[in-house]
């Protein structure tokens, strides 16, 4: 492979639109060369003194493909350089494992190389998590390794290639291509807001802590308000009875001597039973859970110069949904949200999904029906209570809902046999994808994100399910 040693200058392949590899050359350095369309070197490669540099001098590249996101954002963000586009190999790997029903093997650079050379295959490394403590421990451990004596700009080029072929073979490849630029594009996504961070304004956070929870008291205590409260919890089950309720034996055991049968402490359950100590218990579990989740800990953990920092974690989940690595940024109960103020000068931006779910079932089962209630101006759920629910919004979205999450129980059942009949073409596409998983096949979405069946290996034979 012909090398020459790169100057800051152009050295682009000339179309706006070229891909370029980017791989690391030991002592910061990287080298990169021009990528064909079939993920092959283009041209010669050069080797720059870093990544950011190598991005800088080359703005006109449409695409950098490079083994993971996370390996090289955080230099050039710092250097104050951004990616727009990008391809994230080891991102690609898992979501192409996953389409060939291998879901369960290893997604990283070397273990993608090791399959192609019948090397042993190293497994992923854990994801470290930062539940409690946003720093990282010295110990962490690293990205999995190369083999010894195994280019890394050599290895990534032939996983790329590899990868290029298999999406090619793959049932829609249009539309798996289109999901791995979606899934790269999301690990820059991720990476920025990581590093950004959301105002945060720790002075109206502690506000709100002595409004709900009172003051502290020294040492690990607990505030004035959640003491109080399991006082209350206590004397509604007699004189001289101590119950703590953040215990749940303990709470069971108390209503067990009243006389009161239950089999969790799940508000739910609690609300059906008449006693003095459920209303203290109900508010001290919400008071408790904020105390823990989002109190003085969190906030001394998490805030810092005026934002919150988490990690987010895109396809944290196997159905494609974001997760966060500590810290609980997708789940910020609303009365914490008045922390979240924007800076001097700007402005938060709140936008909903406009009931995306419904919309998205109304575009890939193709219900003409459904299409025409999602396909109006106003509100989706009004529309559809009009049509099917008597002009009923609430139980309109509850029976919709209910049937793209799977609800089959309390009214779940007679809400589908309605939807059922106004929608069948909807209600049968989200049935099959249920009867895909129950049977052990796998599930795909309408771009190929596929979810393995439960409680198995990933080893079965791939049928194609619209969900």
């Amino acid at each position: 492979m012909q090398e020459a040693t790169g100057a800051h200058g152009r050295t682009g392949p000339g179309p706006a639109d070229g891909r370029w590899a980017l791989a690391p050359a030991g002592g910061g350095r990287v080298r990169v060369c021009p990528l064909g369309a079939d993920g092959r070197p283009a041209g010669p490669v050069r080797t720059e003194e870093s990544a950011a540099a190598a991005v800088r001098a080359r703005p006109q590249v449409g695409r950098w493909v490079w083994r993971a996101t996370s390996d090289v954002q955080a230099e050039l963000l710092a250097a104050g350089v951004r990616v727009a586009r990008c391809y994230d190999v080891e991102a690609a790997e898992a979501l192409l494992l996953g389409h060939e029903g291998r879901a369960e093997e290893p997604r990283s650079l070397p273990a993608a190389f090791a399959r192609l050379h019948g090397l042993p295959v190293p497994p992923d490394r854990q994801p470290v998590t930062h539940e409690t403590d946003p720093q990282p421990s010295l110990f962490e451990a690293g990205p999995v390794p190369l083999p010894d004596g195994v280019d890394p700009l050599d290895a990534l080029l032939e996983v790329y290639a590899t990868q290029l072929e298999r999406t090619a073979r793959t049932t829609h490849s249009d539309r798996m291509r289109l999901l791995l630029a979606g899934e790269s594009a999301g690990t820059l996504v991720a990476g920025e807001m990581s590093r950004t961070g959301v105002p945060w304004s720790a002075e109206i956070h502690r506000e709100l802590l002595r409004e709900l929870l009172g003051e502290r008291y020294a040492g690990s205590g607990l505030p004035r308000r959640l003491v109080e409260l399991e006082d209350e919890v206590s004397r509604a089950f007699g004189p001289g009875v101590r119950v703590r309720p953040d215990l749940p034996a303990e709470v069971l055991q108390a209503f067990a001597r009243a006389g009161v049968r239950l089999g969790s402490t799940r508000a739910w359950e609690l609300k059906k039973v008449d006693h003095p100590a459920v209303a203290p218990l109900l508010r001290y579990k919400k008071l408790y859970r904020l105390y823990t989740a989002h109190g003085w800990s969190w906030l001394r953990s998490w805030v810092r110069d005026g934002r919150f920092h988490a990690e987010y974690v895109p396809s944290g989940a196997a159905s494609g949904r974001w997760t966060t690595n500590g810290g609980g940024a997708l789940q910020i109960p609303k009365v914490v949200r008045r922390a979240v103020v924007a800076d001097p000068g700007w402005r938060l931006v709140v936008a909903d999904a406009a009931q995306l779910e419904p919309r998205v079932l109304a575009a890939v089962s193709g219900d003409a029906g459904l299409a025409a209630v999602a396909g109006g101006t106003g509100d989706l759920y009004t529309a559809l209570s009009e049509r099917a629910f008597s002009g009923d919004r609430a139980q309109a979205k509850l029976a919709l809902l209910g049937a793209v999450y799977g609800q089959t129980s309390g009214d779940g059942l007679r809400n589908l046999a309605a939807l059922r009949r106004r929608f069948p073409a909807a209600v049968a596409y989200v049935d099959e994808a249920a009867r895909a998983g129950e049977e052990g096949r796998l599930v795909r979405t309408h771009l190929g994100r596929t979810c393995p069946p439960a409680g198995r290996g990933g080893q079965v034979r791939p049928r194609w399910v619209r969900t």
